[in-house]
């Protein structure tokens, strides 16, 4: 009988090639490069919120930073963009969770097996300290679902034409939806 050893935040430091990865169920999971135009949504909400850094305190991310946590189930984070309000940890992950992340689908994250795994990530991003996640869809006219910690199953829907927030992870700033889209 062999025991598999839990994977840990040291890991995730020497995953080859520096790929994108999380820690969930004890084990690296590996996440896959994602195409034009998630990257290019991510990118841009990344690039609005840097604007609120000075206004609010905190910093604006981009895709593949690495937030440690402390979950019986997860032990990080790597959102697609987000804002994060605690101390910097200099070339190390960062410690705890962001206040607001974005989590933009890719061409595999359709289907009832994803849905799930995208709503036991959302309640894993609120069980960490997370106020605000976003499920943005580029894909459908619900284009972001943006989810809170106080209401996490009714999320407030944006579309194309609207002025989304991220309220109250991120106070006063917004985003047109229509700047997501080539």
């Amino acid at each position: 009988m062999t025991t598999k050893l839990r994977a840990t935040i040291e890991d995730l430091y020497r995953v080859p090639d520096n790929a994108k990865a999380e820690i969930v169920e004890g084990e690296i999971v590996l996440m896959s490069p994602t195409g034009d135009m998630p990257a290019r949504a991510g990118f841009k909400i990344a690039m609005s919120l840097s604007q609120m850094e000075g206004e609010i305190g905190g910093r604006a991310y981009p895709d593949n930073v690495g937030y440690r946590v402390d979950l019986p189930y997860r032990d990080s984070f790597s959102p697609d963009a987000s804002f994060y309000v605690g101390k910097s940890t200099g070339m190390r992950f960062l410690e705890g969770a962001p206040v607001f992340a974005v989590e933009v689908r890719s061409e595999n994250d359709y289907g009832a097996i994803a849905e799930g795994a995208i709503a036991r990530k959302r309640g894993d991003y609120f069980a960490a300290g997370t106020l605000v996640v976003w499920d943005v869809d580029l894909l459908s006219p619900d284009v972001i679902r943006s989810h809170d910690v106080d209401n996490p199953d009714t999320p407030r829907i944006f579309r194309r034409g609207d002025i989304a927030d991220a309220e109250p992870a991120v106070p006063g700033w917004r985003i047109p939806v229509d700047e997501l889209f080539p």
